[in-house]
């Protein structure tokens, strides 16, 4: 029966081309996007979030598209559309309602429609199939049925692949949720894990990166205390790893997909039933201030070599959330930027991953290249690229003013032993 089913995936991220790719080497995928832009270069073969390769995707059975008409020639509809935070820190789902709208109006009868978006316990159920329901004029549970399968896709972890982690799935009846395993199983080589309802598998999405969140909070607090006491906190760590129940969290800034955004989720939904969390706020304060922090110890370090801190060039290598991505979403080292131009601080941006013409476009960011980049008072390796690892001190000592100065080593990748002796090392 599974055989022949036709799967409509609606979002076509990082995630949704993952589940489209893999369902793609088992069955006909449709491919749905509202972004005409993003389908015309899936169409040529080209992914710009890396995640497929040209080849590769121009060799998939996958039919891209930006009509939601195509909606109705699928049996199994997968959404997967960004859930992110609106400026207040509140659940948007703007995107998820309206993939909701578009996935009723066109759907047809008998359809299974799986969310993967992350979103609060409860959403699924008490957002979305009333859209459904409404767009479609059919009734959840017996004219098409609904389940949950929270995305756990890893971007550019190849040996985490979606075909290689297990995959939790749900659904609003034991019918439901058995059909839904069954297709999703068909291609998870780690196979599934079924949660005993649709609500249990939204709470357990939003507590994997809240988890995550809250720890590295940890780690960042102990770091901005050591940094007091004039202590290296990666000694520390190093130190403390040695125990095997040490759990190995590293300081810095909590940027991505969905760390931090998850922990907004959860605690919406807690605040909504009438619960402070307390932890999980905490732990967002501290790493909300990360950034700042960062920027602070950056002019406070200049200010102490070079009163005139104004008009002052620092150059900041790494822009993306995540190494060797070309990808923006949530990087909290836009923070650090803004925070120093506030101070009057000339900021050159360097990223060897990202499309400049792409960044100024979207976010007004100019994007020198290396080449052309000025000789700074300070450098902040941000986000550590592969090849900016590869190059070291050779590349920090270039860009630094008579290569002496200061640079600002936020994930600890420089080896502190060989640093140059007319460069100040500042590591988080």
């Amino acid at each position: 029966m599974i055989d022949k089913l036709k799967i409509a995936v609606v979002g076509l991220g990082y995630v949704g081309l993952s589940i489209a790719a893999t369902f793609a080497k088992k069955y006909n995928v449709i491919g749905i996007d509202i972004d005409d832009k993003r389908i015309e270069q899936l169409l040529t073969g080209i992914d710009n979030a890396n995640e497929i390769e040209e080849w590769e995707l121009k060799d998939l059975n996958i039919e891209f598209t930006t009509d939601p008409a195509r909606i109705n020639e699928a049996g199994f509809i997968i959404v997967a559309v960004p859930t992110p935070v609106d400026s207040l820190n509140q659940p948007d789902l703007k995107a998820l309602l309206s993939a909701s709208a578009a996935v009723g109006k066109h759907m047809k009868k008998g359809a299974v429609v799986v969310f993967e978006s992350t979103v609060y316990p409860g959403a699924t159920e008490e957002q979305c199939i009333p859209v459904l329901e409404k767009n479609s004029g059919l009734e959840a549970g017996s004219e098409f049925f609904v389940g949950y399968s929270p995305e756990r896709v890893q971007p550019k972890n190849k040996k985490q692949t979606f075909t290689k982690t297990k995959k939790v799935v749900s659904g609003q009846n034991e019918a439901v949720l058995d059909f839904v395993a069954s297709v999703y199983g068909s291609v998870v080589d780690a196979g599934v894990f079924k949660a005993k309802s649709i609500r249990v598998a939204e709470a357990a999405k939003v507590i994997e990166d809240t988890q995550q969140d809250v720890n590295i909070a940890f780690i960042n607090e102990v770091a901005l205390i050591f940094n007091r006491l004039g202590i290296d906190t990666n000694d520390v760590l190093e130190t403390a790893g040695t125990k095997k129940s040490f759990l190995k969290f590293t300081p810095g800034l909590v940027s991505g997909r969905r760390v931090g955004f998850d922990s907004y989720y959860l605690t919406h939904k807690a605040q909504e039933a009438g619960y402070h969390p307390e932890i999980i706020l905490a732990g967002r304060r501290v790493n909300d201030g990360i950034s700042s922090y960062i920027a602070r110890t950056v002019v406070k370090k200049l200010v102490k070599n070079n009163s005139a801190v104004k008009g002052m060039r620092v150059t900041v290598l790494g822009i993306t959330y995540k190494e060797d991505m070309n990808e923006l979403r949530n990087s909290k080292v836009l923070d650090v930027i803004e925070e120093l131009q506030e101070y009057g601080i000339e900021v050159q941006i360097a990223d060897i991953c990202i499309d400049a013409e792409e960044m100024e476009r979207r976010y007004g960011l100019i994007i020198t290249p290396e080449s052309e980049l000025l000789p700074a008072s300070a450098v902040i390796l941000a986000v550590p690229h592969k090849l900016y690892k590869e190059a070291g001190w050779k590349l920090i000592e270039k860009l630094l003013i008579d290569k002496k100065g200061l640079v600002f080593d936020i994930k600890s990748t420089l080896d502190p032993i060989e640093k140059p002796e007319n460069i100040e090392l500042w590591r988080f």
